[in-house]
């Protein structure tokens, strides 16, 4: 039997890092997908990787992947997408945000996330089979708790929640829209990843959940192993939730 070709896109980011770097050691074909070329190569290098330069905000930057990907791989298995563009403002408190912002960070994240979606979803309809898996958040399922980013300069901005949620619900829609080609769609929503922040925040988040608290990047490859492999065949239009009980 032939190795699966697992596309990971944002592999240069925190998230897709890690989800590479355990991956790579499967019996698979995974080729990394990030905008910026230099992190991929420090990525891939080690391994001896594969790697494709694309930007998901880009119509043309995806088409041109798909092609690439067709002539060299030929049937696709599955995407994965953990890119996280945003513009230099992103992240600010509500009352901070000015609406160009708010809808910049729309564009460039919801829909990176549309393009990539409806553009592999064309692809693997046309190959009967393949498996996409979106990366959401625990706030696109439960509003913030703000009194865990108390005695911190940290907030969370309002346009990650609609852009998080609005995710979900693409999700769904698109697997009720492609129901009946073999193809499945599916999110993943983290809770909180480590990523240095202050010990105040990191201690009052783990009083929400239920014995680790904040994730590795790595607590969130089981989840994708599971989604793009077999196993979850008749999984699809579904939001599996890795956050150790944070959103409870």
């Amino acid at each position: 039997m032939s190795k699966k070709n697992i596309i990971l896109v944002g592999a240069a980011g925190l998230i897709g890092k890690a989800i590479y770097n355990e991956l790579v050691k499967d019996d698979i074909n995974l080729v990394a997908v990030d905008i910026n070329e230099d992190s991929l190569k420090d990525i891939v290098s080690p391994h001896g990787g594969k790697y494709v330069v694309a930007n998901i905000t880009s119509e043309d930057s995806v088409i041109e992947l798909i092609a690439n990907l067709k002539e060299n791989y030929g049937v696709i298995d599955a995407v994965v997408n953990t890119a996280y563009p945003r513009n230099k403002n992103f992240g600010k408190d509500l009352f901070d945000v000015k609406l160009e912002d708010f809808n910049e960070n729309h564009s460039l994240h919801l829909g990176g996330y549309f393009n990539l979606s409806q553009k592999f979803a064309s692809l693997f309809m046309e190959q009967g089979l393949g498996s996409i898996v979106n990366f959401s958040s625990i706030y696109g399922v439960c509003a913030p708790k703000f009194d865990i980013y108390k005695e911190t300069k940290m907030t969370n901005g309002p346009e990650y929640a609609s852009i998080k949620s609005s995710l979900v619900f693409l999700t769904k829609f698109i697997s009720q829209r492609i129901k009946g080609s073999g193809v499945r769609i599916n999110a993943i929503s983290p809770g909180g990843v480590l990523d240095g922040q202050p010990e105040s925040f990191v201690n009052n988040y783990k009083k929400y959940c239920n014995s680790k608290g904040m994730l590795n990047p790595e607590d969130l490859v089981g989840a994708v192993r599971f989604l793009i492999s077999d196993e979850s065949k008749f999984v699809t239009g579904q939001n599996i939730v890795v956050d150790d009980g944070f959103s409870i």
